[in-house]
């Protein structure tokens, strides 16, 4: 195999090279270009590059980190390109604004994080797009709101915060009959533990801010699809309205790449732990993570992801006043809406991240008063169970 053979590459080894350029002095690291603009030899290059030569113009519409960046995560997910985006919820909106047009219609699953459940419900609508919210996991949902046929259908599998999955294969299925693009939110699974567009999804969104950083370091974000999509609707929509990320991130996030094989093999191991613990425990009503066997959707798990994520929603009893004097009697764990950290976290999502909708709007989607989402860390999964144990006596 070839130096260059990136693509033959198994998964650990293009976390930590692909798409790695050095300059002429030969760094071992990736460089970091802290640069706004660029300069030409000559105004003939200037006019080329502005007509799509190769060559930087100017940051907001690439950079030589940034680069590195896009490459290394288009090898580890399978696709033809991506573009990097300054947070997740930059790419959520930039892979649905640059397709849509007034007159469309989007078809999504129904329970997805607070902010993606805004652009849609709150934001499209403003531009003339409508958007059908429909049950992600009945298939027959999906085929009767998606007769009237739809432009983009939107997706999280797992979802947040309940952790509720989307049968992506079928879905897919039924999205191209009706001519729809289907976007994929893949933030939960990662790219190491499921691989959207293997499945049938056309493109493919990230927070970055959350596992690969995953150090609580800095924000970013990705879309990924074919080169034609990101070539011809991505990039000019991104050029101009200037979502884009900065190097100085871009440089945080291969840093987390690297690592992020490891990192992910620990999750997966202390989530399970933590996970087991919960589910018999007599203070705990329900627990949802798909790598249980109670969790309704988990022969579906198994069949479309190899990892089942490091995030586990549970129910108390007594709604509200439990939740926050359980979450407030942790030690160790922190509170915080972040998730995908080494740190775990704790959230009360009723409060925090989907807050904004009506009580019957959060009970349809199963988010209760006593519903807490915990995102398992890196430490010693028996002190997390220890603290948990704690906080729950």
């Amino acid at each position: 195999m070839g130096k260059g053979d990136e693509t033959g590459w198994r998964a650990a080894t293009k976390l930590v090279r692909g798409g790695l350029t050095r300059s002429e002095h030969g760094e071992t690291a990736e460089a970091l270009y802290l640069t706004s603009g660029y300069v030409y030899d000559d105004a003939a290059t200037a006019e080329a590059r502005f007509k799509g030569a190769d060559g930087y113009i100017y940051s907001r519409y690439g950079n030589p980190t940034v680069a590195i960046f896009e490459r290394r995560l288009a090898l580890l997910e399978g696709a033809e390109a991506c573009f990097a985006t300054a947070s997740g919820m930059a790419a959520v909106n930039a892979a649905l604004m640059c397709q849509l047009r007034a007159g469309d219609r989007v078809v999504a699953a129904r329970v997805m994080f607070g902010s993606c459940n805004y652009i849609l419900t709150e934001i499209l609508p403003r531009f003339g797009i409508a958007t059908t919210l429909v049950d992600g996991r009945d298939l027959e949902a999906w085929k009767t709101a998606l007769a009237g046929g739809a432009r983009c259908v939107f997706l999280e599998s797992p979802a947040n915060p309940t952790t509720e999955l989307v049968d992506i294969r079928a879905v897919c299925e039924l999205a191209h009959g009706a001519g729809a693009c289907v976007i994929v939110d893949n933030v939960f699974a990662t790219a190491i533990w499921q691989k959207p567009i293997q499945l049938g999804a056309d493109v493919v969104v990230y927070s970055a801010t959350k596992h690969i950083d995953g150090q609580g370091r800095c924000l970013g974000g990705a879309v990924l699809g074919t080169a034609a999509f990101v070539k011809d609707q991505l990039v000019p929509y991104c050029r101009h309205t200037g979502p884009a990320l900065s190097p100085f991130n871009a440089w945080v996030l291969l840093k987390g790449l690297e690592t992020l094989d490891l990192r992910l093999a620990r999750h997966r191991e202390n989530t399970e732990k933590v996970a087991s613990f919960l589910a018999v425990h007599p203070k705990v009503e329900r627990v949802l993570y798909p790598g249980l066997q109670c969790h309704p959707q988990h022969a579906l798990a198994r069949t479309q992801m190899s990892g089942y994520g490091s995030i586990v929603a549970f129910d108390l009893p007594g709604g509200k006043p439990r939740a926050f004097a359980f979450v407030d009697k942790l030690r160790l764990i922190d509170i915080s809406n972040n998730l995908g950290d080494t740190k775990s976290l704790i959230t009360h999502p009723a409060t925090t991240t989907h807050q904004r909708l009506k009580p019957e709007e959060r009970a349809e989607l199963g988010i209760g008063e006593g519903l807490v989402r915990l995102s398992v860390g890196l430490e010693d999964a028996d002190d997390l169970i220890e603290d948990l144990g704690q906080a729950l006596g």
